[in-house]
């Protein structure tokens, strides 16, 4: 079973604090869906007030199309992992899985059976007994989510969870959410602070900034046409170039150089090379002119090679207009 989940303009005050203002989006059944944003956006404000841990000052939030008003978390078809995992370091991890069945009444030998399914399910057959502290952040991990689905939630709500892994692991489990979440056909309401995270796992992502929704769409709409100049920057890989319309994104990627000067206007940009970057399979330069203190082109290891160049160089950016989207102003 899963179901998705509806905000219709809920705001969140803490005293004389907005945290959240009028947030409105909707989250399919069986979408893997994630809020996007810089600490302190409020985020995990909001995945709080989704869960029951909070309730909204204003609006309403809808679960299977039921309203979650004055409803706590376990009274909802929702269960949340939390950032730092609230893992239980004296108890075993068959009975850290199965604590939430003990919570509801069921048999000893029924949830640990249970338990057993669970665990094999995120890799973890022959952990049963340990105690957490003899495993690792991964496997810690696979214990968290365990133990969320030992309760059949209809909305897996995850706070930042790949946050504590090193870069290694953290992709590692970012596929095996994904396939998870795939295979259960459940909804996945995600946090995050990481855009590539986002980028890689989501079927939707809300943007958010300073409690406000910057944009909501799906991960290609938002990287190939930002609606806003915090979208654009946050985001990464564009450039936010005035213009003669406002200002406009250009995709790093999609800005080419050259020697010879080109007239000046919304496709071009006269500049000066400040610092080159080599990553690989592209080289990252970093440009400074006089309508624009810094911004960046990404040129292919071979074109780099082709035509290097070199900090103090002069050259002119440009663009095609196709290429130019218009932002809101910030």
């Amino acid at each position: 079973m899963t179901a998705d989940v509806e905000l219709n303009n809920v705001t969140i005050r803490f005293g004389a604090f907005t945290a959240v203002k009028s947030a409105s989006f909707k989250i399919k059944s069986g979408e893997f869906f994630s809020i996007l944003g810089p600490s302190g956006c409020g985020k995990t404000t909001l995945l709080r007030a989704i869960s029951g841990f909070l309730e909204p000052s204003e609006g309403t939030i809808r679960i299977g199309g039921q309203d979650m008003s004055g409803k706590g978390p376990n009274q909802r078809p929702t269960a949340l992992i939390f950032q730092n995992l609230a893992l239980f370091p004296l108890m075993s991890v068959a009975d850290n899985v199965a604590y939430g069945l003990r919570v509801r009444g069921m048999a000893k030998e029924e949830r640990l059976k249970q338990a057993d399914e669970l665990l094999k399910l995120v890799a973890l057959p022959d952990q049963a007994h340990k105690r957490i502290s003899e495993l690792s952040g991964g496997q810690k991990q696979r214990v968290a989510i365990a133990r969320a689905l030992a309760v059949e939630p209809k909305v897996l709500l995850l706070d930042e969870p790949l946050s504590a892994l090193d870069p290694f692991l953290r992709i590692r489990m970012r596929a095996e959410l994904k396939g998870w979440q795939k295979s259960l056909g459940m909804t996945f309401v995600h946090v995050t602070h990481s855009q590539e995270e986002a980028m890689a796992l989501a079927d939707q992502v809300v943007v958010m900034s300073q409690g406000r929704i910057e944009q909501d769409a799906a991960p290609h709409v938002l990287f190939n046409a930002p609606r806003s100049e915090f979208v654009a920057r946050f985001i990464g890989g564009h450039n936010v170039i005035p213009s003669s319309r406002g200002p406009v994104a250009v995709r790093a990627d999609k800005t080419r150089l050259s020697r010879q000067p080109l007239p000046a206007g919304d496709t071009a940009l006269a500049a000066t090379v400040r610092g080159v970057e080599y990553q690989g399979i592209y080289v990252l330069l970093t440009l400074v002119s006089e309508p624009v203190a810094e911004f960046t082109v990404m040129l292919p290891e071979a074109q780099f090679d082709a035509e290097p160049w070199q900090p103090g160089d002069s050259a002119c950016a440009h663009w095609d207009s196709a290429d130019v989207h218009p932002l809101a102003a910030a």
